[in-house]
């Protein structure tokens, strides 16, 4: 179901405190769009990790604890590799939001105060 107007508003708007508000969580969590994942690195992983696979396979079989561990090792580097987030997507500016040097004029509050003082005024029974 598509959400309605007023919805995608009050979506854009969320999305546009956040990237303003909260940066460093948007950064960390990887909300930055349009960045396409490194494949070469994914590749690299997996393969990393399916011979770390065969060798403490071949560790356990052999009762050779160092290849055990290095298989372990080798599972675990391929894992990180394939994880990690590739280097070559710089992180883009926020959405530009509309009308934001005449908002910056008026003190107000953030989303969160104007739904809080919402909440507030229906619990009151004003609204």
């Amino acid at each position: 179901m598509p959400l309605s107007e007023q919805e995608q508003r009050l979506l854009e708007e969320m999305e546009r405190n956040l990237y303003r508000n909260d940066a460093d969580f948007v950064h960390a969590v990887g909300g930055v769009r349009g960045r396409r994942p490194d494949y070469r690195a994914i590749v690299l992983g997996v393969l990393l990790a399916v011979a770390g696979v065969g060798a403490l396979i071949a560790g356990v079989a052999l009762q050779l604890l160092v290849i055990g561990i290095l298989g372990f090792a080798l599972m675990f580097a391929g894992v990180l590799i394939a994880i990690s987030p590739g280097k070559r997507g710089a992180a883009s500016p926020p959405p530009a939001e509309p009308g934001s040097a005449s908002r910056a004029a008026r003190p107000r509050g953030g989303f969160m105060d104007r739904m809080n003082d919402r909440w507030d005024r229906r619990q009151e029974g004003r609204e």
